[in-house]
């Protein structure tokens, strides 16, 4: 059997799979909250903060460090409510702490 391995972009593979088609779904819609919130958030910890994944009504945001989880932590609920208004379904956010390691 000869197979021809062909190279498709990222959106040909996703129409071609519901699995990873819907986890682009929510890789974008992610990304749109996040967008959404940006101004809600001091300019300083921006850079801190990364869209994280969707699970239902919960949304989780990637924080890099302690400090800045704390400072975003006391404007939770100005965010979802943001997020509410503008018509997302959300409950909840979550706050996950990932430092990375360089060296």
């Amino acid at each position: 059997m000869n197979r021809r391995h062909q190279s498709v972009t990222l959106l040909q593979a996703s129409q071609d799979s519901p699995t990873l088609a819907r986890l682009a779904e929510l890789t974008r819609d992610s990304g749109a909250r996040l967008k959404a919130i940006e101004p809600l958030i001091p300019a300083a910890l921006r850079p801190a903060v990364k869209a994280g994944p969707i699970e239902g009504p919960v949304w989780c945001l990637i924080l890099d460090s302690n400090a800045a989880a704390a400072k975003i932590r006391q404007i939770l609920p100005a965010l979802a409510s943001h997020l509410r208004v503008k018509g997302w379904e959300i409950n909840s956010i979550r706050l996950k702490v990932q430092i990375t390691r360089h060296g």
